[in-house]
């Protein structure tokens, strides 16, 4: 599972449950739920920070009312990396050897996932 935004304040752990957007040509800020996704220029904020957050002096402040729902689970991340663990475990099939590999055959390179294992030179 996709591990959980945390809340873009320094040091705060929590997990983000809104999203702050500033909307500067209307000197507003507002907190809504948590966005699909992170976006630029926008903050994930954990409750007790988008409850108690306070605009610069000549903003107004647009709250979401009601409660702030933690994301539900997605699999996305985990399926993703799934298809990518069986890409890498798929054995390669050995192709046949050319006439001229035959005479005089390259040095083998080993891989085994994202690892080369390169033969020294002789």
């Amino acid at each position: 599972m996709r591990s959980p935004r945390r809340c873009s304040r320094n040091g705060c752990p929590r997990q983000a449950v809104a999203t702050l957007t500033y909307v500067y040509n209307e000197s507003t800020a507002v907190v809504g739920p948590l966005a699909a996704f992170a976006e630029p220029h926008t903050y994930d904020l954990c409750e007790p920070h988008a409850r108690s957050l306070t605009a610069p002096r000549g903003w107004d402040v647009v709250r979401h009312e009601g409660e702030f729902e933690p994301p539900p689970p997605t699999t996305d991340d985990l399926v993703a990396l799934a298809e990518a663990v069986r890409e890498a475990a798929r054995p390669v099939a050995p192709r046949p050897p050319q006439d001229d590999e035959t005479l005089n055959p390259a040095p083998q390179t080993g891989r085994r996932g994202h690892l080369r294992v390169i033969p020294p030179n002789h």
